[in-house]
């Protein structure tokens, strides 16, 4: 194998991440991309040159990657986070620090998004360590930080969480991405902070934040995500009318993708409206709530 199928093999990558950015239904994807792991397995079994081999364990991590996204969506947890471990071993094999870095980053938003906050930190700091050890013109270091800010934020420490942001907010526009296994631009960091400020309870600039991203162009689940912390702002303020309008739009995302993400957003939200129950309104959202995604969380 040589240079021009490495090259149509990368075309092929960057075309797959291309449709999970616009896909609504991520699911749909799998099937393409499991098939592609299964030429790049075969090719890696073959003898290759040096040169060659690293770049296949390259794109074999960028793959996987994905995969492992696909499968968050799909709130199958445990096998995201298996997919995640095979593109660190592909990227270490490959002597890319930078996609080393964000696979450990994507495993440990796994524990961020099950609030094992302890568990998260840990990994985190090793992939800042190897990100500082990457390629500077990338956003790796940028996008470790923000990750450390929604754990910092989670454990209580709005300081640490505050500098973490900082250091996300440096990332420099343009090509410090590859809009695949690297997609971090700073265009998230509003909705981010909102996320972070909401953990912390400090309503005041979570709300300022969160209304700054609203008025920016979000995906389907990155809006939700959105919707339901602007939720939970009028939960801790009680308003009843800020919280209907928010879940419904939520629900109907959820309804719309079936993306598990939403699913748990909506599952997390739902043991937060117990204290507004008396409202019959409330009382309706709560049972929607439970019919789509089950009391688990209650």
């Amino acid at each position: 194998m040589g240079p021009i199928a490495v090259g149509e093999f990368t075309q092929l990558n960057r075309h797959l991440w291309q449709v999970y950015a616009i896909a609504p239904i991520k699911g749909h994807l799998l099937s393409p991309v499991q098939a592609q792991l299964d030429v790049l397995s075969a090719s890696l079994r073959r003898p290759q040159a040096a040169d060659v081999h690293r770049n296949l364990c390259g794109l074999t991590a960028d793959l996987f990657q994905l995969a492992g996204e696909i499968l968050f969506d799909a709130d199958r947890y445990t096998d995201a986070a298996h997919c995640y471990t095979l593109a660190a071993t592909a990227a270490k094999e490959a002597g890319s620090v930078d996609l080393w870095a964000c696979a450990l980053t994507r495993h440990a938003f796994i524990a961020v998004y099950e609030r094992r906050f302890t568990e998260a930190a840990p990994m985190l700091d090793l992939a800042a360590d190897m990100a500082r050890r990457g390629d500077s013109g990338l956003s790796t270091r940028h996008w470790v930080a923000a990750a450390q800010a929604e754990t910092h934020a989670g454990l209580g420490d709005l300081t640490a969480c505050q500098r973490a942001l900082d250091t996300a907010a440096e990332v420099r526009p343009g090509n410090a991405h590859n809009g695949g296994w690297l997609r971090f631009d700073g265009s998230r960091l509003p909705e981010q902070r909102g996320a972070c400020y909401v953990t912390l309870g400090r309503l005041d600039l979570a709300e300022a934040a969160l209304t700054e991203a609203s008025g920016t162009a979000l995906t389907t689940r990155r809006k939700a995500g959105v919707l339901t912390d602007l939720a939970m702002v009028g939960v801790h303020r009680r308003d009843v009318d800020q919280v209907i309008t928010h879940t419904d739009a939520v629900l109907a995302t959820a309804r719309e993708t079936g993306s598990g993400v939403v699913a748990r957003k909506l599952r997390d939200l739902r043991p937060k409206l117990v204290p507004l129950r008396t409202d019959q309104r409330i009382q309706r959202l709560d049972a929607e709530i439970t019919n789509l995604v089950g009391d688990r969380a209650a």
